[in-house]
């Protein structure tokens, strides 16, 4: 897994600080060209992963890169499932029915909606939960995407319901169909971890807000710093800069410091602030 990757927020209007901002970048991506110039951007400067949600958009992003292969032969998606105001939308558009037949694999709706049907007649989880990830892969066919991250939404979710076993079932989905790496989002690492090991899942990659401030690290500070130290994972850190309460210096400089961390994730817009997040991450990582 690269050191740096590159996160999508800003293309679709999330500032965790700025609602002005926040609505100013949304208005800025409608195009898709200004996604890809963007995206061009970072991966000139040496940036290839680009962890995104399955929003719409991102399958426009697809199809560019689809239509120049050698451009981008070193370009790699690590897909975020759920992206759920895609699923409310389709259904208010669709109706269930329609939003289903939008969302069906390629491998054919009698094929799909069997496991589908058959599943929740059975209530077996397990079927659903395939035929969902199936569903949101689709956009990314014959693109190289060596991890695919379960989205915190759902993690955090299945966490407080207690439902460990779901967990389970996506890695081993993700693993055998897809010959791609399990990731898992969330807002609450020392807990998901503690489920991640009682499930024998190993060295599991785990995406969640590390930061010098405890900007959004649910479980304290003090956990997330424990099991960084004691814990045998992948953790990639996201929210390093803390939506900007923390210098890009100071930012970097620390989570580089930090025992444990596989890779750093953010968003920029312009290739000025691409370049110097990279800079930076290039001086600091572990003292090179």
């Amino acid at each position: 897994m690269d050191r740096l990757l590159f996160g999508d927020n800003q293309f679709f209007g999330v500032n965790h600080m700025s609602e002005e901002k926040a609505r100013a970048q949304s208005m800025r991506f409608q195009d898709i060209k200004a996604i890809i110039d963007v995206l061009d951007n970072a991966y000139d400067e040496g940036i290839k992963s680009f962890m995104c949600t399955t929003h719409d958009r991102i399958a426009l992003v697809c199809d560019h890169m689809r239509t120049d292969p050698e451009r981008y032969k070193e370009f790699q998606f690590l897909p975020c499932m759920p992206y759920a105001h895609k699923y409310a939308n389709a259904v208010t558009e669709d109706g269930m029915l329609g939003a289903l037949k939008r969302f069906m694999p390629d491998e054919g709706i009698v094929n799909a909606a069997m496991r589908g049907g058959m599943s929740l007649a059975r209530k077996d989880i397990e079927g659903i939960t395939t035929l969902l990830v199936d569903a949101e892969m689709k956009m990314f066919a014959g693109l190289n995407t060596p991890v695919i991250f379960l989205q915190n939404v759902v993690v955090d979710l299945l966490l407080g319901l207690g439902f460990k076993e779901a967990f389970r079932i996506f890695a081993n989905h993700i693993k055998i169909r897809y010959n791609a790496e399990p990731g898992f989002i969330t807002m609450n690492m020392p807990m998901l971890l503690d489920v991640l090991e009682e499930l024998g899942i190993e060295n599991p990659i785990v995406c969640s807000n590390i930061n010098k401030i405890g900007f959004r690290m649910c479980g304290g500070f003090d956990a997330y710093e424990r099991v960084l130290r004691e814990k045998k994972f992948r953790a990639i850190a996201m929210s390093v800069f803390a939506s900007g309460a923390i210098a890009p210096e100071e930012a970097i400089e620390w989570i580089c410091q930090q025992p444990n961390i596989e890779a750093i994730v953010f968003g920029a817009s312009t290739r000025a602030n691409i370049l110097n997040t990279k800079s930076l991450v290039d001086e600091f990582w572990r003292g090179d």
